[in-house]
């Protein structure tokens, strides 16, 4: 991991704490493993970080050859230093972020919801925090959607599984699936009954 402590020390993590903060790391991430789906994502992140730091490393060492030490030239230095801490700052923010997006997924999966971003919309993600392995301010939500729109959750396709809520006329016609795909009707839908719009995205497969 020492290519880890040197981005941290990058990154302006005090020597002091670079043990911490590493063991930390170690500690959480094997809790919420990025799906492949989202690895590109965070891989990237990792990279323009990575470079954004060593182009700035680079700019301050070229600065430090330059002849003399102008006044003018020490607030360039800082001016470095400073882009470079908030640099870091913004990838720790979004790679929490991402953390928190990953876990929150994968509870509403294990909760069998049919889709997970139409379940994810429903939710006040101000209210969900990450703490460590435990994700607070889900599970009420979550119980209450569950109540209010059971047919966003449960195994597809079984008969009395929740697929449709109950008096669901089977028969309907769904302008989100592909062999009936309709936008009129669909904003018919949409403007007349909310919720019924919604159950059809969801058995669509809709986003």
């Amino acid at each position: 991991m020492d290519w880890l402590k040197e981005l941290l020390k990058k990154a302006g993590i005090e020597e002091g704490k670079l043990d911490g903060v590493i063991a930390d790391i170690n500690k959480e991430l094997p809790k919420y493993m990025i799906p492949k789906d989202k690895y590109n994502e965070v891989a990237e992140a990792k990279k323009k970080l990575e470079a954004d730091l060593q182009a700035r490393d680079t700019q301050l060492e070229e600065l430090k050859k330059a002849a003399g030490t102008s006044e003018e030239l020490k607030k360039q230095i800082e001016q470095l230093q400073a882009d470079n801490k908030k640099a870091a700052e913004e990838w720790q923010t979004k790679f929490a972020q991402m953390q928190l997006d990953f876990a929150v997924e994968r509870a509403l999966t294990t909760a069998k919801a049919k889709n997970v971003k139409a379940v994810k919309a429903l939710l006040d993600m101000e209210k969900v925090k990450l703490d460590g392995e435990q994700l607070l301010g889900l599970d009420d939500q979550l119980k209450a959607i569950k109540e209010s729109d059971p047919y966003l959750f449960g195994d597809p396709g079984k008969v009395g599984s929740g697929t449709n809520p109950p008096g669901a006329n089977n028969t309907e016609v769904n302008p989100w699936k592909k062999e009936t795909f309709n936008l009129t009707l669909q904003g018919k839908i949409l403007r007349e009954d909310p919720a019924k719009a919604a159950r059809m995205k969801a058995e669509a497969g809709g986003k």
